[in-house]
């Protein structure tokens, strides 16, 4: 796995770039003089939660053949507070799923997901209590 992060105007808005040519924009916030045209770096670790997790589910949930029209992750991070480096202290993960599986295989998808399989929760679980919970939409 490679990413190249480049600067495309001073002083911090970059793009970072897979091998696949996919793009992210990144950016300081306007507090430290950065222009908030893209997610700030810890932002992105969030974000990388939220999908990481959201493939787990929508995989565990086809594999137990549990029909899942969508899924939408809101996740809540708290930082330290005073402190460099300011890493995150508290994660909550809600997702909220639509569709006619059961809510034992649902439960289930959340748990294997959070508990075992995303790599990106088990490396933030190091230095954050993550918790989580779903729900049901319509």
């Amino acid at each position: 796995m490679k990413i190249t992060v480049d600067r495309l105007e001073a002083p911090f808005y970059l793009e970072a770039r897979n091998e696949d040519g996919n793009t992210l924009r990144l950016d300081a916030s306007p507090a430290v003089g950065g222009t908030g045209r893209g997610f700030r770096p810890m932002e992105t670790l969030l974000a990388g939660l939220g999908g990481c997790s959201a493939v787990d589910i929508v995989l565990i949930l086809q594999k137990a053949r549990q029909p899942l029209d969508d899924i939408k992750v809101e996740i809540e991070g708290q930082r330290q507070a005073g402190v460099e480096p300011s890493l995150f202290e508290t994660i909550h993960v809600t997702y909220k799923l639509k569709g006619a599986f059961t809510d034992e295989a649902a439960q289930r998808a959340v748990e294997w997901s959070m508990n075992k399989y995303c790599s990106v929760a088990k490396t933030l679980e190091k230095t954050a209590v993550i918790t989580w919970a779903w729900e049901r939409v319509e």
